[in-house]
């Protein structure tokens, strides 16, 4: 049974209430559990004063869909009352409460996401959910196209889940219903999209989903031009969970319309872009060449590409290695270093920078201050 701290807590003030969704699912996968959401029969408006009688913070964060966040040992844990749909529009649902498990447990997206666990550690199942999670089966609660339907987010959920818990085959059911209504994704917001597809790509190896993306159509639609085959290598090679660098490795096209389509941040934008160049060293360059790449761009960047564009081995390993554990050489010289010895400022300036950088990097970077003014002053 999961056990954090403050959960006993919220159970002494809510016996009614069961963890439920990821937590369970989790739980029984045997995979690490770091949030767990809680439901309840209760109103909110009970919960809240419950959980103020037990003397806990309880704080409203969605009254208008059942949610209390209690905080119990430093810890905040949703409290969700049970649910059920009354209208939905493929995007946002309103609901009412309710106090039938089963009803709330058949508005959730997969069978694997429906179960719910009470503090004895029983768990409650009503659609199969834990054989299909032992089966590696990936199944929507339901009519699969009734709940695409609700919320068009469901179609790149899928994908997640079929990356982290999938084994063979897709449901059939799921993969017809998302072919017919793939073109629902388009009507959800950039920031939701952008987020489903970083946690496709955190998954330990993303590249069958994204096949059966490919191949539903869904892919195209998201990221045009995208080849998931380019993907295959640096994986083979033990590239790193990064989600952006496997978004370099699919190749998403001109990375600033990239950026702006699927709004990401400005710090986003820029490693992207970084990731995106080709140039990197290579395991033969000597420290000089190393150290030359290093003083026009960081060492985590020059490492990151060497996955996208480098080969397997020892010596592409250690090549990062080296990268990592040099420090990146920085130019000695300012404009105010040549004006100090006597050159009138103007454009002159900017070309002795230009040509006493040159020199500098030609000899490996390893000049100091003093050496590249000697430089200068014998040039002029």
């Amino acid at each position: 049974m999961i056990t954090l701290p403050g959960m006993d807590q919220v159970w002494d003030a809510l016996p009614e209430a069961r963890i439920v969704g990821g937590a369970v699912r989790d739980m029984l996968a045997g995979c690490p559990v770091a949030d767990v959401d809680f439901a309840s029969p209760l109103a909110p408006e009970v919960v809240v004063a419950r959980a103020r009688a037990a003397r806990l913070k309880a704080v409203p964060t969605g009254l208008a869909h059942g949610t209390v966040t209690i905080v119990a040992a430093g810890r905040g844990f949703e409290v969700t009352t049970l649910r059920r749909d009354v209208a939905t529009d493929g995007r946002h649902a309103v609901v009412e409460f309710t106090d039938d498990w089963r009803e709330d447990a058949s508005r959730r997206d997969f069978t694997i996401n429906a179960m719910s666990a009470t503090r004895d550690g029983t768990v409650y199942d009503y659609f199969g959910g834990r054989e299909d999670l032992a089966a590696g089966k990936v199944r929507f609660v339901g009519a699969a196209a009734t709940r695409i339907r609700e919320d068009y987010l469901r179609v790149l959920r899928f994908f997640r889940f079929f990356a982290r818990y999938a084994r063979g085959e897709p449901d059939a059911e799921a993969v017809a219903a998302i072919v017919a209504l793939r073109d629902g994704v388009k009507s959800l917001s950039a920031e939701r999209v952008w987020n489903e597809i970083k946690l496709i790509l955190k998954a330990v190896d993303p590249v069958p989903a994204l096949r059966l993306m490919a191949r539903t159509g869904v892919l195209p639609l998201l990221l045009p031009g995208a080849d998931v085959e380019r993907l295959a290598a640096p994986l083979a090679r033990g590239a790193p969970v990064d989600p952006l660098l496997r978004v370099a490795a699919l190749g998403p096209g001109e990375v600033a319309a990239f950026a702006q389509g699927w709004r990401l941040s400005k710090a986003e934008e820029v490693r992207l872009e970084a990731l995106m160049r080709t140039e990197i060293p290579r395991p033969e360059d000597d420290d000089a060449a190393l150290r030359r790449a290093l003083a026009a761009e960081e060492a985590a960047v020059l490492a990151d590409r060497s996955w996208l564009y480098g080969g397997a081995g020892p010596g592409w390993e250690g090549l990062r290695a080296r990268l990592l554990g040099m420090r990146r050489p920085v130019f000695p010289l300012q404009g105010r270093d040549l004006a100090a010895l006597g050159i009138p400022p103007g454009p002159r300036i900017g070309e002795m920078l230009r040509e006493a950088r040159a020199w500098w990097l030609a000899g490996g970077c390893t000049a100091d201050a003093a050496a590249c003014r000697a430089w200068v002053e014998a040039r002029l």
